[in-house]
């Protein structure tokens, strides 16, 4: 009984308008508490005193406006789990605990794609050439990055969109090499061609040859993780169901840049591999340092399929997804891994 009472009593008396008068200068003003101790002729422990009761009496109200926050130890547990180099996780407080919505969906793409943006600015060194795809992850990273060591940025996926000089995959590139001062090489081609002849008169470009010649010098990139029939899923839905019933057949169930992966985690051949402008699968296998994004619904069978085929050096995920990882099988193969990064911040 007297615990209950204690519990709900209210604040001690404060001299509120002394309180409010403290905290403006603390939290407005940006004056230590040594200042404002001296101002008003009172102790700096009775300045955080009247600081505590500004809260306390509702005078000052704190508001975390971003729904996010890493989630250290998470993170630790599948960089062990997986044998990886980087490893983020995401907690979308927010998200968690039911369906995402749509919504929730593009906030689940523009928090992954701030971390892998922080990320991204921690890893790379000045004359890295970076590799970025279309995904919408990686588009919010472009968003979201800061200041990076000179380095070159590389268009990994042709564009989705009807304009190839300004679709967001190209403004992505260009925003990302302006972050380093570097020169930034986009794809002014669409991402699937209807037929392999036109794909291969985009392709002999000069303007697009110099960026698939790019492709072999990527040191770090970043790519987006799907279920292969995700919404919106370009590959599945330039396919006809014919195609489709023979890759669902064949196990597929992710896609990076274009390449299907079956649960396995082996690399699905496709009739598209003629018509797709992308760097191409032994190419993703080749980068020293590829960090792949996913998060959301059904992405967790997705990321498992790619972790398996050891592809990936690093993830950014949300919490759900990551949780649901640790509750899968390992991986099959052993992942290329070094001393793992974990991240404890975004910023």
């Amino acid at each position: 009984m007297g615990e209950h009472r204690a519990e709900e009593a209210p604040p001690a008396p404060v001299d509120k308008l002394l309180a409010a008068s403290v905290a403006r200068r603390f939290y407005l003003e940006n004056q230590s508490k040594v200042d404002i101790a001296k101002e008003f002729g009172i102790s700096r422990f009775k300045v955080a005193r009247l600081l505590d009761a500004a809260v306390a009496h509702d005078i000052v109200r704190i508001d975390i406006t971003v729904p996010a926050e890493i989630d250290v130890p998470l993170g630790r547990a599948l960089a062990e789990r997986f044998g990886l180099r980087y490893c983020v996780v995401v907690n979308l407080t927010r998200s968690e605990g039911g369906p995402v919505a749509p919504a929730d969906q593009r906030q689940v793409g523009r928090w992954l794609g701030a971390a892998a943006a922080q990320l991204i600015s921690e890893i790379t060194e000045e004359g890295d050439v970076l590799g970025l795809d279309g995904s919408r992850p990686v588009e919010a990273l472009s968003e979201a990055v800061g200041r990076l060591p000179s380095c070159q940025v590389v268009q990994l996926t042709g564009v989705h969109g009807p304009d190839l000089a300004n679709d967001t995959a190209v403004a992505a590139v260009r925003r990302t090499a302006a972050a380093g001062g570097g020169r930034a090489f986009p794809l002014h081609t669409p991402f699937i061609l209807p037929d392999a002849p036109t794909a291969a008169l985009f392709r002999s470009h000069p303007a697009t040859a110099e960026t698939l010649n790019q492709f072999g010098r990527v040191t770090k990139a970043v790519v987006g993780i799907e279920a292969w029939d995700a919404t919106p899923a370009r590959v599945y839905e330039a396919l006809s169901e014919q195609e489709r019933d023979g890759y669902r057949a064949l196990g597929a169930c992710a896609e990076v840049a274009g390449h299907l992966f079956d649960a396995a985690g082996r690399v699905l051949p496709t009739g598209l591999d003629a018509r797709i402008i992308s760097l191409s699968a032994d190419q993703l296998r080749d980068v020293p340092a590829l960090i792949g994004l996913a998060g959301g619904m059904r992405s967790a069978e997705a990321l498992l399929a790619v972790l398996k085929s050891g592809l990936l050096t690093g993830v950014v995920m949300d919490s759900t997804t990551a949780r649901r990882l640790l509750w899968s099988d390992g991986p099959d193969d052993t992942p290329r891994t070094q001393t793992a990064y974990v991240a404890e911040t975004v910023t």
